[in-house]
């Protein structure tokens, strides 16, 4: 099972005036955010119970469009993500979940 989500966070988001002023930077914990979103969209029934790994491979930057893909790790509680602008990856980690949450 798989699920794709495009994102971009907008140039007025609140946290990007005071992460690198003159050249700002999304920070690596509001493109984790927008993951959790797509995990949240794609199954509705899934609760975050931690972050297994992560790894920031390139900066973002507001307006940039990316890509967040999920699949289903063998283990069922853990899924893959992986954020991509184009073809270049620049995040990817693997999420603990719990299945059947309200």
């Amino acid at each position: 099972m798989t699920f794709e989500a495009i994102c971009i966070i907008r140039a007025g988001h609140p946290t990007l005036p005071g992460h690198f002023p003159g050249a700002p930077l999304v920070p690596g914990v509001v493109i984790l955010d927008e993951v959790l979103a797509a995990l949240i969209e794609w199954r509705q029934d899934s609760q975050l119970t931690g972050i297994r790994m992560v790894k920031f491979l390139a900066p973002l930057q507001p307006e940039q469009a990316f890509t967040i893909s999920l699949s289903v790790n063998e283990h069922a509680a853990e899924v893959n993500f992986c954020c991509r602008m184009e073809e270049r990856v620049i995040v990817e980690g693997q999420l603990e979940v719990a299945w059947g949450a309200k």
